[in-house]
């Protein structure tokens, strides 16, 4: 049985210049970033976007995952966000049916939130973070 009342938390944005990125969400829609803070060697600054945010994400070592999707890939959309009502619910049933997990445990995520990361190989090549 699918989990009731799931809803997009956020987008991630690799960026490697925060302050170039942060110019347009400031400049052209006259958003308040809110203040930066480092998680899993990244620098996360969150953007409001009514009960969603867009998390721009910036490296802030050369080995951090941010530093190597940015080698790899460019900047660009890092990762979307899943809200759901419970998230060690949600875990079991990717267990359950087979997906894989990058986060087997639910760790500290920006904000102190509990989030856990979900294989891209598993979800159509996007990395799904799912949150409470």
């Amino acid at each position: 049985m699918p989990l009731p009342h799931a809803m997009i938390a956020h987008i991630g944005v690799a960026v490697p210049d925060l302050d170039a990125a942060l110019t347009f969400y400031r400049e052209i829609l006259g958003l308040t970033p809110g203040a930066p803070e480092v998680v899993d060697g990244a620098t996360i600054v969150a953007l409001p976007f009514g009960e969603s945010q867009i998390e721009l994400l910036s490296p802030v070592t050369t080995e951090s995952p941010i530093a190597k999707f940015l080698d790899r890939r460019g900047p660009g959309i890092h990762h979307i966000c899943l809200r759901v009502p419970d998230l060690d619910q949600a875990l079991a049933r990717c267990r359950d049916l087979g997906y894989r997990l990058v986060d087997e445990q639910p760790r500290t995520g920006h904000g102190g939130q509990r989030i856990a990361f979900l294989h891209p190989k598993s979800t159509a090549g996007i990395l799904l973070e799912l949150t409470e």
